[in-house]
């Protein structure tokens, strides 16, 4: 009875899920290599190489961001590659207008050697042309573009997908206890057989058997970025954890768009206060990776390469941040990837994974190749519900036949 209870389960929650999981499985297959298809899409947001040559520091990047776009304010400033520096622009409120500045873009990329312009783009807006076109693909991943509806019902998706891998792996375990193993056995196997139907069963069950560590990964990753509420309940249940929405949310809000402290000024704070930390809790700083100011804390925050990061490339998700008051100087916290809590070092292994952010070439084509396997997955589910369906339609047919 139970088992039939979970067939229906399993059964439903994929038909539900399906559309989404091909969706979000095809454009991550083309995220597994962002970078590379940035690149290959958008030269001109990349600058010529300079071996040997140190690029600017952030600061005077920050600054000659404010000399560009005068309108605007400068929110972050980071390396995103070695040959690019992102900068994230907000419009500035037009006093005489009473309105923000119509400045048509929220991206601004520099040079890192020489600030000179390379290109501005409103993330996301396809309307610009090609330049956008995977920040576009990023949105539909992350929300389908569809803005918070998308956002939260992809972390709907995301739940239903977690509980389900642990359902459908249930569903492949042999009924019987005795001579469990030569049961389970057939499980992990494509034997194909008589009619298309066979191998679309075997390529189902043995394709989420042999692909099921990374599948929940994925899955419970995905729950970390779309629904935060039912992740950080599962993760206090079963790890030493603190998130970081909890820091935040305990920090004291001093809203201020002018602080005291400029950007030269910053970054001289932020050098200063990495390296108290990383003299204090036994981490090395690396390279500076970005450094922003939120007005909403009033405060900035500066990030590095430390010895504690998992990310090989790339700083989003992994990275290591001090924050500090942008009136005082004074640091208001720290933030480490590794090595404080369990709970907190596999939240960034989850980043890390999902994100392609390790293990270099050969895990961004396996996930890349994921990408279409989850999508095998769910083709081959939708293809068995559908004959299943036919053969009992059938059997009904024939029972009402005789009857009649």
């Amino acid at each position: 009875m139970i088992r039939h209870v979970f067939v229906w389960l399993h059964r439903w929650a994929g038909l539900a899920m399906a559309g989404f999981l091909v969706v979000t499985a095809l454009t991550g297959s083309l995220l597994a290599f962002n970078s590379e298809l940035e690149r290959l899409i958008s030269p001109q947001l990349y600058a010529t190489p300079r071996p040997g040559v140190a690029p600017l520091d952030l600061a005077t990047l920050a600054e000659r961001a404010e000399k560009l776009v005068p309108e605007g304010r400068i929110a972050e400033v980071q390396f995103t590659e070695a040959d690019q520096a992102n900068v994230e622009v907000v419009a500035r409120k037009d006093a005489a207008a009473g309105a923000p500045y119509a400045l048509g873009f929220n991206q601004l990329f520099l040079d890192p050697w020489t600030g000179a312009e390379l290109g501005r783009r409103m993330r996301g807006d396809l309307s610009q042309g090609w330049i956008n076109l995977m920040p576009f693909i990023y949105d539909v991943h992350w929300e389908l573009a569809l803005g918070t509806p998308g956002f939260w019902t992809l972390g709907i998706v995301a739940v239903v997908w977690s509980i389900d891998c642990f359902i459908g792996f249930y569903l492949t375990l042999p009924i019987a206890i005795a001579a469990f193993w030569r049961r389970w056995k057939p499980s992990w196997l494509v034997k194909g057989g008589p009619g298309f139907f066979r191998l679309n069963f075997d390529l189902h069950r043995a394709g989420g058997l042999w692909l099921w560590p990374m599948l929940f990964i994925l899955a419970w990753s995905s729950v970390m970025m779309d629904m935060r509420p039912v992740y950080e309940w599962g993760m206090r249940a079963v790890f030493d954890y603190h998130s970081p929405d909890d820091s935040y949310r305990s920090l004291p809000r001093r809203p201020d768009e002018t602080p005291r402290l400029d950007w030269r000024a910053a970054l001289a704070t932020g050098e200063r206060l990495m390296a108290a930390e990383a003299s204090i809790h036994g981490f090395t700083v690396g390279q500076p990776l970005g450094l922003s100011y939120s007005p909403v804390f009033g405060a900035y925050f500066y990030e590095v390469r430390g010895s504690r990061d998992i990310f090989e490339r790339a700083p989003k998700g992994g990275s290591t941040e001090v924050m500090f008051d942008g009136e005082t100087g004074v640091l208001v916290k720290l933030f480490l990837p590794t090595g404080e809590r369990a709970g907190d070092t596999v939240e960034s292994w989850l980043y890390a994974l999902h994100m392609t952010r390790v293990f270099g070439r050969a895990y961004q084509i396996f996930v890349c190749g994921l990408g279409f396997a989850i999508t095998m997955l769910s083709i081959t589910g939708v293809y068995i519900w559908w004959k299943k369906r036919q053969a009992r339609k059938f059997s009904a047919g024939r029972r009402w036949r005789p009857a009649r």
